[in-house]
C-alpha cells in the first residue's frame, strides 16, 4: 500500500508539468510531440524481453527494480539534461520502469486478494494510488503557485518517492518466481485478451499524450491546471477505484469494459468538436470534464487484467501474460501515436479524437464478446444433470 501510493505521488508529480516542461524547455511542434512518444513507448514494445530477462526476480523484487529506473530516469531530467536528445535518454529510462511496473503491479494485486475478491483488491490499492496522486498534483499546483517551483524541483520530488516505492517494495516477502520461457509465448486461449490490450494501446495515447496536449496547446491552459484536473479526477478516484473493483466482481468484466467503451465515444467527441460548436469557455469546460472522466475510465483497465485471471488456464501464465499484453499494445500505442501525430498535422486535431471515437466503438462490441469459461462449464453440467434425470 505504500509503494502505491509513493508510485502515485510519483507518478501525479511528473505529469502534471511533463507537457508544459516539454513546451517550454524545447518549444516542440505537435509532430514532434507525437515523435517523443516512440522513445517513450518502445520500453512497453521490449517489456517482455526485459522481464523475461529479469526472471530470476519474482514480481515484487522485479517491481522494486523498476522503481529504482523511473527514479533513475526522473532524477536525470531533473539535473542533466541540457539538451532534448539528452532528455530522450532519461525519458527512455523512466519509461522502461514505468512500463515495467504496469503488469507487474496487477500482479502483485492479484497475489494479495482472496479468491473471488480480486477486483475489490486492486481497486483498494489503486484508490490509495489515486490519493497519493492527489498529494502530488496539489503540491505541483501549490509549488508553482506560491513557492516558484520549477521543472528540476518537480521531478526531484517524484524521483524521491519512487526510490520510497522502491523501498517498500523490497521489503516485500518474495512470491514465486516465474520460468523466463512464460513470458515468451502466445497463448491462443487468451486472444480476446490480447485484442482487447490492443484496443487499450490504442486509446491509452488519447490521454496520455493528446488529451493533455490539447489543453496546453488548442486551450492555452499553464502547468496549474492540468494538475488541478489531475487532482479533482484523483479526488473522485478515491471512491471511484474501490468502487469499479467491487462491481467487477459482482457483474463481471464484460459490461464494465462495454460501458467504458460506450462512455469513451462521447468522451472522445467531446475533445474534438466541443470547441467548434460551442463558445470557448464552455468548450474549455467540456474538454476539462472530458480530461477528468478520462482519467477516471483508465482505472477500468483492472477488469482486463481479472478477467485474464478468470480464463488464465494455468496460474503461472497470468504475470507473463500480462506483460505480453503490454508489449503488444505498445505496437499500437507507438504506431498509433505515430498516425495520430499526422492526422492533427495534416487534418488537425479534430480528426485525432474522431479516429479515437472510431476505435472506442471497436473496443464497445470487442468487449461484449467476453465469454467466461465456468459459464460454459456450468451449462454443461446443466445438461449432463438434465440427461441423466430424462434417463
Amino acid at each position: 500500500m505504500f509503494a502505491s501510493c509513493l508510485w502515485g505521488f510519483a507518478g501525479a508529480s511528473s505529469d502534471a508539468i511533463f507537457n508544459n516542461y516539454l513546451n517550454d524547455a524545447f518549444s516542440i511542434t505537435n509532430l514532434q510531440r507525437s515523435i517523443i512518444e516512440i522513445p517513450r513507448e518502445i520500453p512497453g514494445l521490449i517489456v517482455v524481453f526485459v522481464t523475461a530477462l529479469f526472471s530470476f526476480l519474482c514480481s515484487r523484487r522485479l517491481a522494486a527494480f523498476a522503481m529504482i529506473l523511473a527514479a533513475v530516469g526522473t532524477l536525470m531530467l531533473a539535473v542533466a539534461t541540457p539538451s532534448f536528445q539528452i532528455m530522450l535518454v532519461w525519458l527512455f529510462v523512466l519509461s522502461v520502469g514505468q512500463h515495467i511496473l504496469l503488469p507487474t503491479s496487477s500482479a502483485i494485486g492479484m497475489e494479495l486478494a482472496r479468491e473471488g475478491q480480486t477486483g475489490k483488491r486492486l481497486g483498494q490499492f489503486n484508490g490509495a494510488k489515486n490519493f497519493a496522486a492527489i498529494l502530488g498534483s496539489f503540491c505541483i499546483f501549490i509549488g508553482f503557485k506560491y513557492f516558484h517551483f520549477n521543472y528540476s524541483v518537480s521531478f526531484l520530488l517524484a524521483a524521491v518517492a519512487y526510490f520510497g516505492a522502491s523501498f517498500f517494495l523490497f521489503k516485500m516477502k518474495p512470491a514465486k518466481r516465474q520460468n523466463a520461457s512464460l513470458h515468451l509465448k502466445f497463448h491462443k486461449e487468451y486472444k480476446l485478451y490480447y485484442w482487447l490490450a490492443i484496443l487499450y494501446g490504442a486509446r491509452k495515447q488519447i490521454f496520455l499524450t493528446f488529451a493533455p496536449w490539447i489543453l496546453v496547446t488548442v486551450y492555452n491552459q499553464p502547468t496549474t491546471m492540468v494538475a488541478t484536473l489531475l487532482t479533482i479526477g484523483g479526488v473522485i478516484g478515491i471512491g471511484f477505484q474501490p468502487l469499479i473493483g467491487r462491481c467487477i466482481d459482482k457483474i463481471g468484466e464484460r459490461l464494465i469494459l462495454a460501458s467504458e467503451a460506450f462512455i469513451l465515444i462521447f468522451v472522445c467527441l467531446g475533445y474534438g468538436f466541443a470547441k467548434s460548436i460551442f463558445s470557448d469557455k464552455v468548450a474549455f469546460l467540456i474538454a476539462a470534464s472530458c480530461y477528468v472522466l478520462d482519467q477516471l475510465l483508465m482505472s477500468v483497465g483492472m477488469a482486463r487484467a481479472t478477467y485474464l485471471k478468470k480464463i488464465a488456464i494455468d496460474p503461472s501464465h497470468i504475470t507473463p501474460t500480462l506483460t505480453m499484453a503490454t508489449s503488444i499494445d505498445h505496437v499500437f500505442s507507438i504506431s498509433g501515436a505515430v498516425i495520430s501525430g499526422i492526422l492533427w498535422k495534416y487534418f488537425g486535431y479534430q480528426s485525432v479524437f474522431f479516429f479515437a471515437s472510431i476505435i472506442a466503438v471497436v473496443n464497445l462490441f470487442s468487449a461484449l464478446r467476453i465469454v467466461y469459461p465456468q459459464q460454459k462449464t456450468t451449462s454443461t453440467k446443466v445438461s449432463m444433470e438434465t440427461d441423466k434425470i430424462s434417463a
